[in-house]
C-alpha cells in the first residue's frame, strides 16, 4: 500500500485502541457489539460520514484478521462487520476559462512563484497525484521525447505524455532549479527553499494562494486538477481506456465517474437530439 494509506490506517487504529483504553476493555477480549458500539458513537456524536466509517471498518477488520491469522484471538469480532454504503459523488472539475484564468496568473522572477507555476502545469497536462508529482525526479522527465515516468500506487511505473507548453515552463524550471540548488541533497524535480522535497503542505499554500489571485479562491484543492485533466479530454474526445492508463488506475469502473457531463452541456445535447427539443 502507499505511505499516505498505511499512515491513515495506523491513525484509525491508534483512535480505535484509545478508545478501548477509555473504557478499560482488552482489543483481543471485545465483542462484535463493542465493534458496533465504538462504530456508532464515530458517526452519532462525530458525525463521520459515510467514507470515513468505511475506511475505519476496513482497518478493523485488517486488524483482527491479522490477530485471528496469527491465533491470538479464537473468533474474529470484525468478521461480519457490514460496511456503509458509500455515496457516488461526481468528482469537481475546473472548466477550461477556470483553468485558463488560474495558469494566466504571472508567475514572476522568484524561485518560488515559478515552482507553482510549473506544477500547476504538469498537474493539468498530466492528471498526476499530488503525491506522484512531489515524488517526481529529474531522471524520471524526458524532455526531448516530451513524456515523465510516474511511480503511483502500489509502486506501479507508467508513462504520461507531457504537452509541448508543459515542457516548456518545466525545462526553464529545471534550468533555474540546477543554478540554485547545484547540490541538492533531494533528487525531487520541485525543492523547497532549503533545497529539499517539497511538502504537501507547502505546495498547499502555494497553490491556495495561486486561486486567490486568480480569483477562484475556494474552488481549487490539489486533486481538482486531477479531476480536471480527466474530465476534459473525455469531453475532448479520448477514450476512456487512454485516459485510465495516464490516471494509473487499477480499474476501468474508478475512471468511469469522468464520463459525467456538465449540466449545461446535457441542456445542449438534449436540445439538439430530442425530437421536441
Amino acid at each position: 500500500m502507499a505511505r499516505n494509506t498505511i499512515l491513515a490506517y495506523v491513525s484509525d487504529l491508534g483512535q480505535f485502541l484509545a478508545y478501548l483504553e477509555g473504557r478499560g476493555q482488552d482489543p483481543l477480549k471485545i465483542l462484535r457489539s463493542d465493534l458496533e458500539d465504538y462504530l456508532w458513537e464515530l458517526k452519532s456524536k462525530k458525525g463521520l460520514e459515510a467514507s470515513s466509517l468505511f475506511r475505519k471498518i476496513e482497518a478493523l477488520r485488517s486488524f483482527y484478521f491479522f490477530q485471528a491469522a496469527e491465533r491470538r484471538i479464537e473468533v474474529n469480532p470484525a468478521a461480519e462487520l457490514r460496511s456503509p454504503r458509500r455515496p457516488t459523488r461526481l468528482p469537481q472539475f475546473l472548466t477550461a476559462e477556470e483553468v485558463g484564468r488560474l495558469l494566466a496568473v504571472p508567475a514572476g522572477v522568484a524561485y518560488e512563484s515559478l515552482r507553482t507555476q510549473v506544477t500547476l502545469e504538469l498537474l493539468y497536462a498530466t492528471g498526476m497525484r499530488v503525491s506522484e508529482l512531489l515524488a517526481l525526479k529529474a531522471e524520471y522527465v524526458n524532455l526531448q521525447d516530451g513524456w515523465v515516468r510516474v511511480l503511483g500506487k502500489g509502486s506501479k511505473e507508467r508513462l504520461i505524455p507531457v504537452h509541448e507548453r508543459a515542457l516548456a515552463f518545466l525545462k526553464q524550471f529545471l534550468q533555474i532549479r540546477q543554478r540554485r540548488f547545484p547540490h541538492a541533497v533531494d533528487g525531487e524535480v520541485f525543492l523547497n527553499r532549503r533545497g529539499r522535497r517539497l511538502s504537501r503542505v507547502q505546495f498547499w499554500r502555494d497553490l491556495q494562494a495561486l486561486a486567490k489571485r486568480a480569483g477562484l479562491e475556494g474552488k481549487v484543492h490539489p486533486h481538482v486538477l486531477r479531476h480536471t485533466f480527466a474530465t476534459h479530454l473525455l469531453q475532448g474526445g479520448a477514450d476512456l481506456r487512454s485516459v485510465q492508463e495516464m490516471l494509473g488506475h487499477a480499474s476501468l469502473s474508478t475512471t468511469q465517474i469522468y464520463t459525467h457531463l456538465e449540466k449545461s452541456g446535457l441542456k445542449d445535447s438534449h436540445r439538439r437530439h430530442h425530437p421536441r427539443g
